[in-house]
């Protein structure tokens, strides 16, 4: 595998809490935010939004899991790291690492399968998509 893409997020007051850490709900937020910046880094500017307009490809989550580890802050840039851990016939997952200042703070999984946006019916990995990731799966 390639180096792991890193997508910068600039945690905000906005994005905290009471007890002055990002909200839980913000994480997967910023997960996502990440992986589509990966796909956009791939498809040549196009991300989630160009996939299913443009290409008429959907990708509907069916699966996220997450650890925290440490908490997100503005102190610092978050950090994340985005690769696809798996693809199979028709269904990606990703793996998203976020740290600020070096320290890991959430790690997880999220998988997406393959639809015909228009029908939302499956189908397997576009192969125009499939070239795309197969050189940048890691499963570490």
């Amino acid at each position: 595998m390639s180096d792991k893409f890193r997508h910068e997020i600039r945690v905000t007051w906005g994005d905290c809490d009471p007890a002055k850490i990002a909200y839980t709900a913000r994480l997967p937020w910023f997960a996502l935010d990440a992986i589509n910046a990966w796909w956009e880094a791939h498809l040549g500017g196009d991300g989630w939004y160009q996939l299913e307009l443009d290409r008429n490809i959907g990708t509907p989550f069916v699966h996220m899991s997450m650890d925290f580890r440490s908490p997100v802050t503005p102190r610092h840039r978050l950090i994340c790291e985005v690769w696809p851990k798996r693809l199979g016939d028709k269904s990606i997952t990703f793996r998203v690492d976020g740290r600020q200042d070096g320290m890991l703070c959430f790690e997880g999984t999220f998988t997406c399968v393959f639809i015909i946006a228009d029908q939302f019916k499956s189908q397997s990995a576009p192969p125009e998509l499939r070239a795309v990731i197969a050189p940048h799966i890691c499963d570490i």
